[in-house]
């Protein structure tokens, strides 16, 4: 007989329906993160506006991504200040990226940010992301750039950054990693993997001899606008974000 108590069973008696789903939901990203093996040990955020507020549920700062819980996900304002006591600390300084985005998006409820290899390695390159293979075509016209002004901590650089971003949804910090929003979890995640995938893609590419294939503009634009179609569709991402959570455990059960 299975003991182990549901998400259901953990819900805090003061926490709403929807407040636990978003903090069910946002757990997942977090293990799916460190499923992909996209994590940077116990850094970075995937961060989420609790609708309806101002406040946003974030990584406690020291545990890992695997550690991340619905419980102990810690609700900050946009100072990445706790309203909500925790025996875990938060890293307000570390959200300075996310606080800026939120606060200047109505749009944008959830962002998450990376530094895999592959995407550093095109953070770092001039050109940036190409638009010639089936997932860097899809980002035509969607990635705003910003210059590296050093490590994420002050305040004055906010501005800057979301100047860099505009209307977009994916921003490359230029010699640092990458930022992803979207409308909510799944829509983000999904966009976040088809970065990921477009920057492995044009690593691999780049280290092969020979020239590309290069994609006429319009073609690849018209990748991006077909993309942004089926972001925009109410299940097409939840259905591919659930369908990851659902490998990401059956895999871990075939294992464990």
């Amino acid at each position: 007989m299975d003991l182990t108590p549901t998400p259901q069973q953990l819900q805090p008696a003061h926490c709403s329906d929807s407040e636990w789903a978003l903090r069910c939901q946002l757990a997942d990203a977090y293990h799916l993160v460190d499923y992909f093996g996209w994590t940077e040990t116990i850094f970075n955020h995937i961060s989420a506006r609790i609708p309806g507020s101002d406040h946003y549920l974030v990584n406690p700062f020291g545990l890992n991504y695997d550690e991340v819980t619905p419980a102990n996900l810690l609700k900050v304002d946009l100072a990445g200040h706790k309203v909500e006591p925790s025996v875990y600390d938060a890293n307000p300084a570390g959200f300075a990226l996310h606080s800026a985005i939120h606060g200047a998006r109505e749009d944008v409820h959830c962002v998450m940010h990376t530094h895999t290899t592959e995407v550093s390695a095109i953070a770092l390159k001039r050109a940036g992301f190409g638009h010639d293979d089936f997932y860097g075509a899809q980002l035509t016209g969607r990635v705003g750039y910003h210059t590296f002004e050093g490590i994420t901590l002050f305040a004055d650089e906010k501005s800057r950054m979301l100047s860099s971003l505009g209307d977009k949804h994916i921003l490359v910090l230029r010699n640092h990693g990458v930022a992803v929003c979207e409308m909510d979890i799944a829509r983000t995640f999904f966009l976040l993997w088809t970065v990921q995938r477009a920057a492995e893609i044009q690593c691999t590419a780049g280290a092969m001899a020979g020239d590309n294939v290069a994609l006429p503009g319009a073609v690849s634009q018209r990748c991006a606008d077909l993309t942004a179609q089926l972001i925009r569709e109410d299940d097409f991402a939840e259905k591919f974000f659930n369908a990851m959570v659902r490998q990401m455990r059956s895999r871990q059960s075939r294992r464990g």
